[in-house]
């Protein structure tokens, strides 16, 4: 079809790649050169500044109301609702004009570009010359796939590869505006210069705005283009304060030295202690990647640091990585160094308290499982002796889950084995003890099978037969001359079977649907054995509820072991209400009908019948959620255990509180009765405006742990608050009494946290 049968029919066109459909194309292709960049902002966000060219023998449609060809001027003309297809590309406008001789290109009248990434360019005019190595746009705005608006108001492009944007302005506000419309916060720049050949973008005299007023100037910044997101530049800047410390400030510094690798040199400078040098290492390989984070400080007033960081010289290393070996198999490494127990935690580096450094090997490979590492742990806190620290190596876990069914039920193989050292014995409480090695092989067969009967009972038999080989030397015994044991080895068989058997009652009215089910289960074990000859290193903690009454070994690891035959029956009840609400309950007790009891009296399954434990939980709806579980002397029926969490959540007011009371158990690491209480709270009182607050309170000791309040403010495009904290524990020269911390975010710029203590 040519342009005068077009005009002729008066009507909406469909083109081949005519002369017009080709300028036209062209021209989609050129407006793209002028995609303003967010890049001045934020790396991920910056849109290309060109547009790649479609597959050859890409088709392209143009609709146009009415499309005029000038032979004598050689100018092709299209007009009213344009609207060209081009492979992933979408140029609209009202009106494209392509004059062939000068290699001109006009677009004009809501100029609308739609890339392939999702970014969306307006205009009201574009035009370009010299087969579009230079062009001009005018009155720019680009809607990116991060939600963030750029305009211009007009751009220039010379020599091929400058793209010059004059009177720039980003926003990721789209719904927190002032009373006159404009955005929450804007940044403002003189220019901003794109130059493709070194892959940067250069902005001058920038500014940002908040609530209409400027709180940021700086005459000069740069940053990456798209096509060179890791290029070197500065970071966001940190800042903090402490007592010990001083002032601190630094600004992180990238730097790009190959596609796969880079470092970030993170220098700090604290005021009273000098300079803290800090660099992070990343690099990928073939297989997967790794990266490590190193550091020191000469400090300048070492006696103004509480002990063990009253030392001149502080420093640390610490790594992590993974890699895949092949579809099924990965190794990785994670695990650190310092000079000193506190030296991360006082430096804001690493805040935990224990450290555990590992290499692992795992593979998965269908029904079969595996995995293997080698660990040494490192207690951080001023109670933890680091020669009792241990030093696990080799621990080696394997399943297997037999694919044929065995007496039509499941059968699985399992083996763990453990080798652990340490340089003294130890007995961290009464009735635990660990030696100075111990190597553990624990392999075990467990069958299982679930019958439903016509009748609706569901029962499921189970059965394990368990063997242990354990090698040890210097595990505490009072018992014995000189309190340690020698070398031994020591084996166990273990076998046990039961049988679950549970009958549901199901019932439906105007409350819903209810289901009770009776439990019953009964469970017969060998003897626990040799208990005084092994050193427990996996099964300290023990805490009886109604969530491990059914389970068929109660212990939390492997080196205590539940024997006997014991009965364990309960009661669950549960309500599915119409509107999406739930009530559910259990009751339940465990009885020891024979064999020696594994447990002590303060366990609550010391006795020939347990304490009796329950559980409830109420969730009406979304906004209100009430959970409460506890434990009841089996003699007195006394409550002794407890647990409530209850949440809440109504007009702008959401509300949590936490309690929880555990009796001494010394035998299993609780020296002392506990009994806490914890509550926080979020109101937004006006708009996007909050206040906050937390509390933590020890009953037992009468003390407050720790408590916070603050306000802040959130919106699609802005975070702010600022918090003030009390924390009444410290350990060694780790001291945070009162700290007050600001943090602001720019949705799509960055954002950082300042703060620390205050006095």
């Amino acid at each position: 079809m040519t342009g005068s049968c077009a005009k002729r029919h008066g009507s909406k066109g469909k083109l081949g790649l005519s002369r017009l459909a080709v300028s036209v194309a062209l021209a989609c292709l050129g407006l793209a050169v002028f995609a303003p960049a967010a890049g001045a902002l934020t790396r991920a966000s910056v849109p290309r500044f060109y547009l790649k060219k479609p597959a050859k023998g890409t088709l392209m449609d143009v609709l146009a109301r009415r499309i005029v060809f000038d032979a004598r001027r050689d100018v092709a003309t299209a007009l009213g609702d344009v609207r060209i297809t081009y492979g992933p590309y979408v140029l609209v406008a009202r009106k494209v004009v392509y004059d062939r001789r000068k290699d001109k290109i006009s677009a004009d009248g809501y100029v609308e570009v739609h890339e392939p990434d999702g970014n969306i360019l307006f205009a009201d005019f574009a035009r370009f010359d010299h087969r579009f190595r230079d062009g001009f746009a005018r009155h720019l705005r680009l809607l990116m796939t991060n939600s963030a608006t750029l305009k211009a108001r007009y751009a220039v492009r010379k020599s091929g590869y400058l793209t010059t944007y004059y009177d720039v302005r980003y926003t990721r506000c789209s719904v927190c505006k002032l009373d006159d419309g404009a955005p929450l916060w804007e940044l403002k720049s003189e220019r901003a210069i794109h130059d493709e050949r070194k892959g940067r973008i250069y902005h001058k005299n920038m500014t940002l705005e908040l609530g209409g007023v400027p709180i940021f100037w700086t005459p000069y910044l740069s940053h990456p283009d798209p096509k060179h997101p890791r290029a070197s530049g500065f970071l966001v800047p940190t800042a903090s304060y402490s007592s010990q410390l001083g002032f601190g400030f630094g600004v992180p510094y990238f730097i790009n030295l190959a596609p796969n690798y880079d470092i970030t040199l993170r220098p700090m400078a604290y005021s009273k202690q000098g300079l803290l040098g800090r660099a992070t290492w990343r690099h990928r390989v073939a297989s997967g990647t790794y990266k490590v984070d190193f550091g020191g400080i000469r400090q300048l007033q070492p006696k103004k640091v509480a002990p063990p960081g009253d030392r001149k010289w502080r420093g640390f290393v610490r790594g992590r990585g993974q890699f895949a070996l092949n579809s099924r198999w990965s190794w990785g490494f994670d695990g650190a160094m310092q000079t000193d127990r506190t030296m991360m935690r006082r430096y804001g580096i690493d805040k935990r308290d224990t450290i555990e450094s590992k290499l692992w090997l795992t593979g998965l490979d269908g029904r079969n499982y595996f995995h293997a590492r080698a660990s040494h742990f490192r207690g951080l806190l001023d109670v933890d002796n680091s020669r009792t620290d241990p030093v696990m190596a080799p621990y080696v876990h394997y399943s297997h889950t037999f694919a044929d069914a065995i007496a039509q039920g499941e059968l699985i193989f399992d083996s763990r084995i453990y080798s652990i050292y340490r340089n003294d014995a130890h007995t961290p409480f009464a009735t635990v003890h660990q030696g100075t090695r111990q190597t553990r092989s624990v392999m075990q067969l467990a069958w299982q099978r679930r019958m439903v009967s016509s009748a609706g009972i569901v029962a499921a038999p189970f059965a394990r037969l368990r063997t242990d080989i354990y090698a040890t030397n210097n595990v505490p015994d009072p018992a014995v001359p000189g309190g340690q044991r020698g070398s031994e080895v020591t084996s166990r068989f273990l076998p046990s079977a039961g049988l679950d058997v549970r009958w549901p009652f199901m019932r439906h009215d105007d409350l819903g649907q209810h289901v009770l089910s009776p439990v019953a289960q009964i469970i017969a074990a060998r003897n626990e054995v040799k208990r005084d000859h092994i050193g427990n290193e996996d099964s300290i903690s023990m805490n009886f509820t109604a969530n491990n009454l059914f389970l068929h070994d109660r212990f939390s690891g492997l080196d205590r072991y539940e024997g006997g035959v014991r009965a364990n029956i309960g009661l669950l009840y549960s309500l599915y209400m119409p509107s999406g609400g739930f009530v559910r309950a259990s009751i339940g007790q465990s009885y020891h009908l024979a064999g020696r009891n594994s447990f002590g009296i303060r366990t609550g399954l010391g006795r020939d019948y347990s304490d009796v434990v329950a559980a409830l939980a109420y969730a009406p709806n979304d906004n209100l959620r009430i959970s409460w579980q506890g434990r009841f002397d089996g003699k007195s029926l006394s409550l002794s255990n407890q647990e409530v969490n209850a949440s809440a959540s109504y007009l702008g007011l959401t509300a949590a509180v936490q309690y929880a009371r555990l009796q001494a158990d010394p035998a299993h690491g609780l020296l002392t009765r506990q009994e806490q209480i914890a509550a926080s709270a979020s109101w937004n009182f006006s708009g996007n405006w909050r206040l906050f607050g937390g509390w933590r309170y020890d009953l037992a000791s009468k003390s407050n742990v720790r408590r916070s309040i603050g306000i802040g403010y959130e919106c699609d495009c802005f975070n702010f608050s600022l918090e003030y904290v009390q924390n009444f524990t410290s350990n060694a020269d780790d001291i945070s009494k009162n700290a007050l911390f600001l943090t602001l975010e720019f949705k799509t710029l960055g954002g950082a946290t300042v703060g620390g203590n205050v006095f």
